[in-house]
Formats: structure tokens, sequence, C-alpha cells
């Protein structure tokens, strides 16, 4: 089958199996067009607590997919591809923060929405990158315990000197892996283009950056900009799609080591397979999980506001 007809196969077999798809902005081209709702990962688990579907499958990485679930308890979660993880997710349990809670009794944990289900039970509140700064401000305690990643934390302790923030060293290893040479190897290519990056990049290279936020505000700030080239420092693929997005402009990967193998696992083979059966894995949490890490993400959605 071409690309083509197997994206005709799937828009048809999820309206008769009453599906909801939704898809991480790095996903490739050809599983953007397929998918119901596409964007960062919050943002797609509360598009899909609003539909009356009962079936939604992630195309993305699985801590994901718990998201969607702990705000779908109701619903069958399923991830295209079992084998899409997250090392950032993955690199802290809830072992090791309980120890480290124990260190620091009087801080308040916020924890990164890229955390597991079950480390999210015994943190305080969730954030996204484009939440981050407002709700660490929002919180009255002044000691604030950031995890996982360092390099967001580090950004958000900038924009909030009035805080004390305690980082664990954890974070993106594909965001992490761009340096300052990176950077300057590609604005001599492109001079006049302006550099957006991701706050999971480290400081030095968060500090030579035009505009720093998620991956939806990049894309944002993007289409809005009178500018007309643009370096863009987040996954290799948020830079294709806004050549689609925006003809008119120019937009170049920062570094080939933008790309992140466990999203770029999921193919629209892997997604036709879900949808028809033969394989994704369901996203199974205990009702106890859920209950717990819904907490840290009502405190999320209160000091947002």
């Amino acid at each position: 089958m071409t690309i083509k007809e197997i994206q005709d196969k799937i828009l048809q077999l999820k309206k008769e199996k009453d599906i909801c798809i939704v898809a991480h902005s790095y996903q490739a081209r050809e599983i953007i067009e397929i998918a119901d709702f596409s964007g960062d990962s919050y943002q797609l688990s509360v598009e899909a607590s609003k539909v009356s579907n009962k079936t939604v499958i992630m195309c993305g990485v699985r801590f994901m997919g718990e998201t969607v679930k702990i705000l779908s308890p109701n619903k069958t979660v399923l991830l295209s591809n079992p084998q899409a993880g997250c090392p950032m997710a993955e690199q802290m349990d809830k072992a090791l923060i309980s120890s480290v809670k124990q260190q620091y009794p009087d801080y308040t944990v916020v924890a990164y929405i890229n955390t597991t289900a079950e480390l999210k039970t015994i943190c305080d509140v969730c954030v996204t990158s484009s939440s981050a700064v407002k709700i660490v401000k929002n919180i009255p305690n002044k000691n604030i315990l950031f995890l996982p990643d360092c390099n967001l934390g580090a950004w958000v302790a900038k924009q909030v000197p009035e805080k004390n923030v305690k980082l664990l060293q954890g974070g993106c290893p594909i965001h992490a892996a761009v340096n300052t040479d990176d950077v300057k190897k590609i604005k001599a290519l492109h001079p006049n283009a302006l550099v957006l990056v991701h706050p999971e990049c480290v400081p030095a290279v968060v500090d030579m950056a035009d505009y720093v936020g998620s991956t939806s505000g990049i894309m944002e700030y993007a289409e809005k900009s009178s500018a007309k080239e643009f370096i863009i420092g987040t996954e290799i693929s948020i830079a294709e799609h806004l050549q689609y997005r925006c003809p008119e402009k120019m937009f170049y990967g920062l570094s080939h080591k933008l790309l992140c193998p466990n999203m770029r696992i999921n193919t629209l083979v892997d997604v036709f397979n879900c949808v028809i059966g033969v394989s994704g894995e369901e996203i199974i949490l205990d009702d106890e999980t859920i209950a717990k890490a819904h907490v840290c993400i009502e405190k999320m959605i209160e000091l947002a506001n």
C-alpha cells in the first residue's frame, strides 16, 4: 500500500471503531496528517479527555500515554509502539525521589510533565515547559525541588530569582547534546536566521537564543514573526512541520543531534496495526496511581490560572 492508502484506511477505521488519535508534534508528517489532535503532550491529554471516543491512540512516548490515562481513566488508551519510552521520564523513579524528599523536607516538589505516572504520585505539582515559570512563581513556598530536567529547571530559576530552586542532574539527552559550537556553525551558514530553542537545551545554548520556549511556543513564534529565516533548536521534525505551515519562510534544524529515536520509532504502519488491533499496548494504571498522580496535575491547573 502507498502512504496515502494507509492513511485513508486509518481514517476510515478510526471512525468505524470510535477511536481518537493524538500525535505529539515530534511525530512524522504522515502521522500528524491522520491525527485528530497534534501538539505538546499535556495539551493532547486535555484534548483527549474532551472527546466522546472510548479509545485513544497515543502516537508519542509512554509517559504521554500515561498522562492521557490519568485524565481519562475510563477510556482505553493505547500506545502505538510499545517500545516508545522516554529516557528523561525513566531516569528518576519513586524510590530515588522519596529518598531525596527526606533530605529536603521543606521543599515543594515540582515535576516536569515528562515523568512517569508513578513518580507523579509523590510530587506536589506538575509543570509543562510553557507553564513552569508561572507555576513556580505562584507556589507559596520559597524552596523548590525541580525534577527531572536540570536545564529546564535552570531556565526557570533564572526567571524566578526570588525562589530557592534545587536541581537534580537529569534531563533530555537529545536536547542536552547540542552545544554552543553547534549554534555557531549553523549561524555561520544562516547569519540572518533567528535562533529558537527549547529550554531543555543546556544554559549556554539557551543564552544564545533569540527566543526560548516550548515546542508549541516555538512554532507559534515562528508563524507570527515577521522574520523569514529560523534556526529551530528542538526535535528536527519541528523545522519540517513549520516549513509546511509557512512555505514562504525558511527553517533550519540546529543540529542533526536533535533526532529523538523514541519518537521516531512510531511509524504510520504502527498506527494502522494499532487501529486494526494487531499491535500497540494498552496503558494500564491502577486506581491509586491515577488518583495520586491526578492531584499533581490538578495543582498545576490551579497554579497556572
